[in-house]
């Protein structure tokens, strides 16, 4: 929707497909000093501390997608602030001593859940079918597992994935039984 989006991350990877796909990519030290609405959703805590907070612009908005409200190190913000006041429901601006405002949305709360009305059905029918097949993979499979955490097995995402789409009416291709060969062996090419 043309905004400008730089992206901080600590994986190299996801750093690298942040690139990759067209963003900026920088250290939150610099990012802090451009940015104008900050999003964390990393599920870390302390993403965004004091000395950010510190070189944020007049009117920056910060807010939590990510994991509970420790993302954001709101006891910092609270110190580092002169005043505080609600400004609206759900928006509560920090003023430094530097003048400049910080406006924190939702508590640090997750904003789809603080400030909105939750994950949307459209979005839980696929988390809960996933937790379904989840549980379902482990009455059949867990004698074999080892006591540790594991990810849901791919073919789970996949086939709740080809679910929703066929729910939405979105057809997608299939790969031919030419395709799945030749992708499966080293027969031709390289």
């Amino acid at each position: 929707m043309g905004a400008d989006v730089v992206i901080t991350e600590v994986d190299p990877l996801k750093a690298l497909e942040a690139v990759m796909d067209g963003h900026r990519v920088m250290a939150m030290e610099e990012a802090a000093r451009v940015g104008d609405f900050f999003i964390t959703v990393t599920g870390n805590l302390k993403v965004i501390r004091k000395e950010h907070f510190a070189a944020m612009k007049d009117g920056a908005i910060v807010c939590n997608s990510g994991h509970f409200n420790v993302e954001i190190d709101i006891p910092a913000l609270e110190r580092l602030a002169r005043r505080r006041k609600m400004v609206r429901e759900g928006v509560e601006q920090f003023l430094l001593p530097n003048g400049r405002r910080i406006n924190l949305l939702g508590e640090g709360r997750l904003v789809n859940l603080a400030l909105a009305e939750g994950h949307p059905s459209s979005v839980m029918d696929m988390s809960f079918a996933n937790q379904a097949l989840a549980v379902e993979y482990l009455v059949k499979h867990g004698r074999s597992l080892k006591n540790q955490v594991y990810p849901v097995p791919a073919a789970i995402d996949k086939e709740i994935a080809r679910l929703k789409l066929a729910a939405m009416g979105v057809t997608i291709d299939r790969l031919t039984k030419e395709q799945e060969k030749y992708l499966a062996s080293w027969d031709m090419g390289t």
